[in-house]
């Protein structure tokens, strides 16, 4: 884990209301995933930086034990255009924990990453954290998936 300054972004694109009680999570990030992929959502985003997929984590209602809202979309330059059916999410400039989830993705290595973040003595502010798909890493077999953990410094 290494310490990352970000500065403020906008992520547009498709979310839900999920919680990891009772692995509830699992299934619902696993079908918005699915539609983002089947509805092609990723060409319906205007004003997008590029096509990296960011997998962002916010609206905690406490901690990771409790409910939170996921989202699956691209940064954009300008938010002045919604599509219909997405969302508008704001990544706050902050210091963040970077931890990297290596493998291969359909064994689950992000999955298992986030498991030892939830065990990591880190002082989490719980505002938004994220996970970043590149092109590159968009390859199942052998994906680099950097996560980013608000953090309290």
């Amino acid at each position: 884990m290494k310490k990352v300054p970000i500065e403020t972004f906008h992520i547009i694109g498709i979310s839900v209301r999920t919680t990891n009680e009772n692995n509830q999570a699992a299934k619902d990030i696993g079908e918005l995933w699915n539609i983002f992929v089947s509805e092609n959502i990723l060409d319906k985003i205007h004003n997008k930086i590029d096509d990296t997929v960011y997998a962002v984590y916010t609206d905690y209602e406490s901690d990771y034990t409790k409910p939170y809202t996921m989202l699956l979309g691209c940064k954009v330059e300008s938010v002045e255009t919604i599509p219909e059916g997405m969302v508008v999410k704001t990544v706050k400039k902050g210091v963040y924990a970077q931890f990297i989830a290596k493998g291969d993705l359909t064994k689950g290595i992000v999955f298992e990453e986030w498991q030892k973040i939830w065990k990591a003595n880190l002082n989490r502010r719980y505002t938004t954290d994220f996970e970043v798909y590149t092109t590159n890493a968009q390859g199942p077999a052998n994906a680099t998936i950097p996560i980013f953990i608000a953090i309290n410094t």
